[in-house]
């Protein structure tokens, strides 16, 4: 993981202390690769978790970032960005993804790590919600657990066991890129499963399992993600990357 130059410079204790899922900092800096983010551009952070993503953002690009997230109250958040020295330049925002308070066409971008497959795995929210936020030319992108590939009952034969109702969002690249390229409303600029999946999903599986109950207050659920992967013998679960421009 030697290319994610941007991502060395935060203490790795700092992101494991606020990350959610799989290291953010990574999934974004990738999915950077394909936006052309400017100083001044505002831009949705949806599902921003501890806000350690949309801190990121400001630092590293100099954007102004509305952090929306339904689980982390903003106070939080908003002390968080004051310690990070940017609260002049990211908003904390408590908003549920189908009730958000912003304009049409407000936005240059709008970004999602690791929380669209929660809300936008259907073909009525990147028409109905998504799409609208962004001005024509505005970018979008996101990145998602998922698939390699698409299989006839969902799941590869080797995650049957543990398959949930929750993984039905799990899905490939060409199925995500589909899903968006169908509406007509953006043409799709990268579309693809991250080179490093399993490295940096399982840096948050070996956490989780240590810590997840400390931090989240939750005493099942710490091991899921490591069951996941450790069943996972064929490599079939990916990180998957989609970015747009509205067209």
């Amino acid at each position: 993981m030697n290319k994610y130059i941007r991502t060395k410079k935060y203490d790795n204790n700092w992101v494991k202390e606020n990350w959610m899922g799989p290291n953010p900092l990574l999934l974004l800096e990738e999915l950077c690769e394909h936006l052309d983010l400017k100083p001044g551009m505002k831009v949705l952070d949806m599902g921003c978790g501890k806000g350690i993503t949309s801190i990121f953002l400001a630092k590293e690009y100099g954007v102004t970032v509305f952090a929306n997230d339904l689980w982390i109250d903003a106070t939080e958040n908003l002390l968080r960005f004051e310690q990070a020295g940017v609260a002049d330049k990211v908003f904390p925002i408590h908003a549920e993804a189908h009730a958000l308070p912003y304009a049409k066409g407000f936005f240059d971008a709008v970004i999602a790590v690791d929380c669209y497959h929660y809300f936008g795995a259907c073909e009525s929210y990147f028409v109905d919600v998504l799409s609208k936020l962004v001005k024509p030319g505005g970018q979008l992108g996101i990145v998602v657990p998922g698939l390699r590939h698409e299989y006839e009952k969902g799941y590869p034969d080797t995650l049957e066991k543990l398959w949930i109702p929750e993984y039905n969002t799990f899905h490939s690249d060409k199925w995500w890129r589909k899903l968006w390229e169908k509406t007509g409303l953006c043409n799709i600029t990268a579309s693809y499963a991250m080179e490093e999946s399993r490295a940096i999903w399982l840096d948050w599986a070996d956490w989780s399992v240590e810590n997840f109950e400390r931090v989240f207050g939750e005493s099942e659920g710490g091991d899921a993600d490591m069951n996941l992967l450790q069943a996972d013998t064929n490599d079939d679960l990916a990180l998957i990357v989609l970015a747009a421009v509205k067209t």
